[in-house]
C-alpha cells in the first residue's frame, strides 16, 4: 500500500468539523501522466471532486500552475499557454455542476517568464485570451539553494532572479495589467522577496506555502532554521502588497514524518504541529492577508483533505468569526477575484 495513496489515507477517518464554514481553496494543481509525482501521477477534476466533496463546504478553488499540458511546439515562452487552455476546459466542466457544487478553478494562475522583461506582455495577453473570465495572474517559481541536497524546482534555474532588472521590469508589466504574482521560493530567499516587494508596491504578491520552510539536510538544525524563517517572514510581511498562503507543510521537505507513517496523522496532532507556524504568519501578516490552502495533491502524500481542513479549523478556533471567514474564504475570493 503506497503511502499517500487513497487506501492509506482512508485508515484515518474523522467527522468533518464545522461543515458550514465556507471555503475557497486558493491553491491546488491538475496534471496527468506525471511520473515523478508518485503516488498521485494523475490529478484531474474527478480526483479533486472526490477530495473537496469529503465533507467541508468548499465553494470554489483556485488552480495554480504546475507545468502541466504545456504546448509541445511553438515559441518556448508561449508554451505555458497550453496549461491555461487545459484548465479552462476543466473549469468549464466543473461549472456544469456535474462534479458537485464546488466550482473548481474558478480562478486560474498560469506561468509566464518574467525574465523576458517588457517582452512578457505578449505572453500575458495570450494567457488572458486563453481564459478571458478566469485568468488572474502567474506563478514564477524562483526556488534556488546552493546545497546539492536541496532540489531546485524553479523553471529558470538561476540565483537571484528577484533582484534583476529584467525580472522587475516583467513584474511591473504584470502589475500594470492588474495581475498577481505567486512567489514560490525557499525560506533563505525571503529577504530577497522583501526587497522585491518594496520596489513593486503596486503588484499583489502571494507568498506560497508559509515561505518555503525547509527542515531537512543542511537545514535540519531546528532552532537556527526557525530564527531565519521568522525573520524572513517578518521582513516580507512588512510589505502591505504581500499576502501569504497557510499550507504546504505536508511536503516532506518541511521535516515532518507524516508521509511515512503506517497510519496517517489525525487532525488533532496535525493542528498542534501546524499551529506555531501558522499562528506566527497570522500574527505578522494579520488575518486579512492570510489564506488557508490545500496544495493538493502535493500535500496529499501526508494527510487527507478532510483531516487537513479539520486541522485548519482546530488551530484557528481562537480567532473571531470574521477573522476565520477571511482566512478560509473571503481573502481568497478578494485576491483572486473569484466570481463563482
Amino acid at each position: 500500500m503506497p503511502f499517500g495513496g487513497n487506501d492509506w489515507l482512508a485508515l484515518t477517518t474523522e467527522p468533518t468539523l464545522e461543515p458550514e464554514i465556507p471555503i475557497c481553496d486558493p491553491h491546488h494543481h491538475f496534471w496527468d501522466q506525471r511520473t515523478a509525482r508518485i503516488p498521485h501521477q494523475r490529478y484531474l477534476l474527478d480526483d479533486l471532486a472526490a477530495d473537496v466533496n469529503s465533507g467541508h463546504n468548499v465553494r470554489s478553488t483556485v488552480f495554480v500552475e504546475a507545468r502541466s499540458m504545456y504546448r509541445a511546439d511553438g515559441p518556448e515562452e508561449m508554451r505555458p499557454v497550453g496549461e491555461v487552455e487545459f484548465v479552462q476546459g476543466l473549469a468549464a466542466a466543473s461549472a456544469s455542476g456535474l462534479y458537485g457544487p464546488t466550482r473548481a478553478a474558478a480562478s486560474i494562475v498560469g506561468h509566464a517568464n518574467l525574465n523576458l522583461g517588457d517582452r512578457v506582455e505578449r505572453v500575458l495577453d495570450a494567457l488572458q485570451a486563453a481564459s478571458p473570465n478566469r485568468f488572474r495572474g502567474i506563478r514564477h517559481s524562483v526556488t534556488w539553494d546552493p546545497h546539492p541536497e536541496i532540489e531546485v524546482t524553479s523553471a529558470h534555474r538561476t540565483e537571484g532572479q528577484l533582484g534583476t532588472d529584467n525580472f522587475r521590469a516583467g513584474a511591473r508589466v504584470l502589475a500594470s495589467k492588474g495581475m498577481s504574482l505567486e512567489a514560490w521560493l525557499y525560506f533563505p530567499q525571503l529577504p530577497e522577496l522583501a526587497d522585491f516587494a518594496r520596489v513593486v508596491p503596486d503588484l499583489t504578491i502571494i507568498l506560497n506555502h508559509i515561505g518555503g520552510l525547509l527542515r531537512v539536510g543542511p537545514y535540519a538544525n531546528f532552532d537556527e532554521v526557525m530564527t531565519t524563517w521568522r525573520n524572513g517572514i517578518a521582513a516580507v510581511a512588512a510589505n502591505p502588497n504581500v499576502v501569504v498562503k497557510l499550507g504546504g507543510i505536508g511536503m516532506p521537505r518541511t521535516g515532518f514524518d507524516w508521509h511515512g507513517r503506517d497510519v496517517p496523522v489525525s487532525s488533532e496532532e496535525l493542528a498542534e504541529s501546524m499551529a506555531p507556524l501558522m499562528n506566527y504568519c497570522i500574527e505578522r501578516f494579520g488575518p486579512d492577508r492570510c489564506m488557508f490552502e490545500s496544495n493538493f495533491p502535493v500535500d496529499k502524500v501526508s494527510y487527507s483533505y478532510n483531516v487537513m481542513y479539520n486541522a485548519f479549523k482546530r488551530l484557528s478556533s481562537g480567532y473571531s468569526a470574521s477573522e476565520r471567514a477571511a482566512m478560509f474564504h473571503d481573502n481568497a475570493v478578494r485576491v483572486y477575484r473569484v466570481e463563482a
